[in-house]
């Protein structure tokens, strides 16, 4: 139940930020659930080899670099969904921002329940 509930929330924040910023878009909730199970399964299977190769740099960049691959991930994902789009880096970077803020508040919330 609680996982059902973190798909429809993901999904109303990929709504929002379509909402938000002006280079990103989502055609209608169908699609944002969708992207909402794209970006899950690339946060499962991508993300960690990506944080893994580019520990030097985040180590360097004390994190921050994390910030550049959730956008390029937000991009591809922009590539890889239908009904979904990413214009450009900046769009997916503020959109990865945007993201990580929400689904900060989603898992605090849904940890409570």
């Amino acid at each position: 139940m609680i996982l059902f509930i973190k798909w429809l929330a993901y999904a109303l924040a990929v709504m929002f930020i379509a909402w938000l910023l002006p280079g990103i878009g989502v055609e209608n909730f169908v699609s944002a659930l969708l992207v909402a199970i794209v970006l899950g399964l690339i946060n499962v299977f991508f993300k960690p080899l990506l944080l893994f190769i580019t520990l030097p740099i985040n180590i360097l960049t004390l994190g921050l670099f994390t910030l550049i691959i959730n956008a390029l991930l937000l991009w591809f994902a922009g590539f890889v969904t239908p009904g979904f789009y990413v214009e450009g880096f900046w769009s997916a970077f503020f959109g990865a921002l945007v993201l990580s803020i929400l689904s900060t508040g989603i898992n605090s919330t849904t940890k409570e329940m």
